[in-house]
């Protein structure tokens, strides 16, 4: 076995370990008989404690799709409220998940964000299920989760949940590590007007304005964003000598918003949500090669929209019935001229044409799903889905094509004795591009060792099939405006291997073609962890602490590049660790503490007639965004006259290019009017060495970055 990540850690000694401690910190937290909740963690930031609060355990939503107290959720959940998001002064959704165990961030492509779970993402891929308000929120066929580009405002995010561990059960084959569910705050609770701004260092500009009206009949919010940023500081140019080099990864978007609730009848509700994305997302043309001669710049002109509409009835007795439906589309034009020497002979002239990467991708999704409270004891949740995932690009498939995917999923929850709930979930579904059925399930015990104290154990397993980019690229560009004439038999004509076989010269290095022949990727997943909290005077400490041990396998490895597409199940991984997340809420100070240590050992696995040095950089190129350990450290406390600050700290370590290590700062000021109240922050990063983030290329020249907000409500 080759081990790219390793300690010779059994998982024998790391459970013992992980239960001794479980069952030592409700004395390490000198608990009281009936514990309070950690409202921070769970439903949503908290400015002091009242007594009709501290007997309510903290509930999540997205786990299972049931309502649960975290003493029965089958499987770890982390809760980020808004109000801790906008206390800490987060800039992007991307750094948010920095606060999650396990989690790592980094960027590529320059400014592009990508979010790992355990460090098993490649950049083109994805493992992870990520859902805005319950609609699927990824990129339907080209591979990708664009952060930059995700209709979300921070300002009114209500709390993101991240289930830790396969998910699939409830949510389909993508959910394969992890989900994560980003919930916004609804119009009942936005009523009135907003508007705010952060900027500073970087090129960052970020304008938020809203506004809304709610009543019993019908509330409704219409909000503008626009977001932009200037990327990184510069880049490395490796034909001269790594001198430090302009770099163009900035972008600039502007968003609109309608999230409308209507209540047309008892026990009758209806949700509509629609936004809009028109902006444009800057390519450095050093970073999309040097066999394309790029003459100018490269920039993607972004224009995405969705339509969501969610219907809930409660007239039947015990039940919830609701039914969602959804439309999205993204729409990316990227052309650029290009000057390229086809015949290896610097003393010709080049050849002049104008190359594109345009793509249409849409996803239409149909969900039914029925929530069953049979007996206090007994609930059932269970549904049915439908989703038609689209795509059109000449360059990317030679064409279009579509994706169906149908399933069928449930999750029971039983509570036989007071000191134990039951757990048993499962994801059927079949899909089109691979033509095959897959069942997901997951099993768990949650023991309660008290009312606010649980150990659990998990097993479930999951899959992801490969996208269509993986199973279906046919990659061939089409020249326009071709010059000299000489090569007018160029002219829009796709370069494809076809073409290749019946014309004079090479042209290999600009087309690809996918095997089509990948299976599904596999992981059996085990979890032993805790959860409990416990009242400390007037305050509340809760923790959770988890142990995985998962077998990852089949997962594709390889490249994702006209000039190197190749790709293959080729990769096993077994991994395990710890990850522990506590919080501490004494009203005006706030605690919050999160870890994570990986374990992880790779193999190549495929007989495919690489070499051991080319099995290895495969190898690698599956870990890079693995680190061995990671976490965060935040401190929110809030003073008299409505002063407070925020102090946080970030750091993964044993990326490619060392360490990552950023300290927040956070001092905020608000004042309170009769009709409105504002606020006006002033936020510092400060990084603790000058380690480029992931890539030799994504580089600041200072350290040290300072940003302005402001808001005002009314």
């Amino acid at each position: 076995m080759k081990t790219v990540r390793g300690l010779d850690v059994s998982p024998d000694k790391l459970t013992i370990s992980v239960i001794a401690l479980a069952f030592s910190l409700p004395y390490l937290a000198q608990a009281e008989d009936q514990p309070p909740p950690a409202p921070w963690l769970g439903m949503g930031a908290s400015t002091g404690l009242s007594d009709d609060d501290i007997y309510t355990v903290p509930e999540v939503l997205t786990t299972t799709r049931l309502r649960q107290p975290k003493a029965r959720v089958p499987g770890t959940t982390t809760v980020i409220s808004g109000e801790t998001i906008r206390d800490l002064g987060m800039l992007s959704l991307a750094d948010v998940f920095r606060l999650v165990p396990g989690m790592t961030v980094a960027s590529v492509g320059s400014n592009q964000p990508v979010v790992s779970y355990h460090g098993t993402v490649a950049y083109e891929q994805r493992r992870l299920q990520v859902l805005i308000d319950g609609r699927t929120g990824y990129q339907p066929s080209l591979a990708d989760v664009d952060w930059n580009a995700m209709p979300v405002p921070l300002e009114l995010i209500d709390r993101i949940e991240v289930s830790r561990g396969p998910n699939s059960a409830a949510y389909g084959n993508n959910a394969f590590l992890a989900s994560i569910n980003i919930i916004t705050l609804s119009p009942e609770n936005t009523a009135g007007s907003g508007l705010s701004f952060k900027g500073g260092d970087l090129g960052i500009r970020n304008y938020t304005a809203y506004h809304g009206r709610a009543d019993d009949a019908y509330s409704w919010r219409v909000a503008w964003q626009k977001r932009q940023s200037d990327g990184f500081d510069y880049q490395r140019d490796s034909d001269n000598n790594f001198a430090e080099t302009p770099i163009r990864d900035g972008f600039e978007f502007n968003q609109f918003y309608y999230d409308g609730v209507v209540q047309p009848l008892p026990h009758h509700s209806v949700a509509i949500r629609a936004g809009v994305t028109d902006g444009v997302d800057e390519d450095d043309p050093d970073k999309l090669g040097d066999d394309f001669g790029i003459q100018d710049n490269p920039d993607e002109e972004v224009r995405d929209y969705y339509l969501q509409a969610r219907y809930g009835f409660t007239g039947a007795e015990n039940h919830l019935i609701e039914f969602q439906s959804s439309f999205q589309r993204y729409d990316r034009d990227q052309s650029w001229n290009s000057c390229i020497d086809l015949d290896g002979n610097a003393t010709t002239p080049c050849v002049g044409m104008r190359l594109n990467q345009d793509s249409r991708q849409q996803r239409l999704e149909f969900e039914l799903q029925d929530t069953w409270e049979a007996t206090p004891d007994v609930r059932l949740v269970s549904g049915i889905g439908y989703r038609d995932d689209g795509y059109e690009s000449e360059t990317f498939f030679g064409g279009s094509g579509n994706i169906y995917q149908s399933r069928v999923f449930a999750n029971l929850e039983y509570t036989p004795v007071r000191w134990l709930t039951l757990n048993a979930g499962a994801n059927w579904e079949h899909s089109s591009l691979m033509d095959e059925n897959y069942l997901s399930p997951r099993m768990a015990a949650n023991f309660h060792v008290t009312e606010n104290q649980t150990l659990r154990l998990v097993y479930s397993k999951a899959v992801r099939t490969p996208d269509a980019l993986e199973q279906r690229a046919d990659w061939a560009y089409q020249p326009e405006n071709v010059t000299p004439s000489a090569y007018d038999f160029l002219e829009d004509q796709r370069v494809d291997a076809e073409f290749d076989a019946r014309t004079p010269g090479d042209f290999s290095d600009f087309y690809a073609k996918a095997g089509g022949n990948l299976d599904e990727e596999r992981i059996t997943s085990h979890e032993v962890s805790y959860y409990g909290q416990f009242r400390l005077g007037r305050g509340i400490f809760s923790g959770e602490i988890r142990y995985f041990y998962d077998h990852l396998r089949d997962l594709v490895a390889g490249e994702i590049n006209v000039s190197g597409f190749d790709l293959g199940n080729r990769v096993d991984i077994d991994q395990q660790g710890i990850e522990l997340e506590t919080a501490l809420d004494l009203g005006d100070t706030r605690l919050r503490l999160s870890y994570g240590y990986l374990d992880q050992d790779s193999e190549y696995i495929a007989n495919d007639g690489k070499t051991t040095s080319q099995e290895q950089e495969i190898l690698g190129l599956e870990s890079r965004l693995s680190v061995r350990h990671s976490g965060s450290v935040a401190w929110i406390q809030r003073y008299p006259a409505d002063w407070n600050t925020a102090l946080a700290l970030y750091v993964a370590d044993e990326f490619r290019s060392g360490p990552y290590q950023r300290a927040d700062f956070r001092l905020a000021k608000t004042v309170h009017r009769s009709n409105l109240s504002y606020d006006i922050a002033l936020i510092m990063h400060h990084y603790l060495n000058d380690n480029p983030l992931l890539s030799r290329d994504n580089n600041y020249k200072d350290r040290n970055q300072f940003f302005l907000e402001a808001g005002v409500r009314f």
